[in-house]
């Protein structure tokens, strides 16, 4: 009997499973695709910054960016975000605060520049002084149907989030070893492991945890010339 796992993270709404024990299909002997693997990486970051955004609501959309001639040095970027989040923090007065932020270079040659994800408002003036490197942007994500609620705010910001993280990745440019993307630590949507004998049974059994039916599926099953192992995944409003 086939038997099947699926993630479940209760406070994203969300979960994937795939069939125990299976196999890509892929032909023995076959080299590496390095645009395959690119591709891969780029659909778990997604997965991943998406998750982490509808748990903890980060519905606030910002980029920091620097003045005169830009930021060029990637480990330097990453150190002086750092210091704009402490400074968030001690501005807000939290100890802790839930974001995401993704680098992205910049197109016309300035450099590096921030997108980050934040779920509470936080005064411009206060943004400004912790960035203190060029000029600042942030925004609520609201341009959505009326009633789609902080949740789906939260999987929009994760929208944009992910498409840079995705470009970021296939950027040659990007320094080796570095993270295509940052998050708070300590906030991490917690899991639930669902087993069952289909696809459909995870779902179902999935859906009697979240006590209600999901608002979107996907099966592998429905996927002309899907080449990873049988796998499905659904999401709650």
């Amino acid at each position: 009997m086939s038997r099947w796992s699926l993630t479940l993270y209760p406070q994203a709404r969300e979960g994937g499973g795939s069939l125990m024990g299976a196999r890509r299909n892929e032909p023995t002997g076959r080299r590496p695709d390095p645009a395959h693997s690119s591709a891969e990486g780029s659909r778990r970051a997604r997965g991943r910054i998406r998750r982490y955004c509808a748990a903890n609501g980060l519905n606030r959309l910002g980029t920091l960016t620097y003045a005169g001639e830009g930021c060029h040095d990637a480990r330097a970027l990453r150190g002086d975000v750092a210091a704009f989040f402490r400074g968030l923090r001690a501005g807000i007065g939290a100890g802790a605060v839930p974001y995401v932020w993704v680098p992205q270079l910049h197109p016309g040659g300035h450099g590096w520049h921030v997108h980050f994800g934040v779920g509470r408002y936080v005064p411009r003036t206060l943004i400004e002084h912790a960035w203190g490197h060029g000029y600042v942007h942030i925004k609520l994500l609201s341009d959505l149907p009326v009633g789609a609620g902080a949740r789906a705010e939260a999987r929009l910001t994760a929208r944009y989030l992910a498409g840079y993280a995705g470009r970021e990745l296939a950027d040659e440019r990007r320094p080796a070893g570095l993270h295509r993307y940052e998050v708070a630590q300590g906030f991490q949507p917690e899991q639930t492991l669902v087993y069952g004998g289909s696809a459909e049974d995870v779902i179902e059994r999935a859906s009697g945890y979240m006590r209600a039916a999901p608002s979107r599926v996907w099966l592998s099953s429905g996927e002309e010339g899907w080449r990873g192992p049988s796998a499905c995944w659904a999401q709650w409003d």
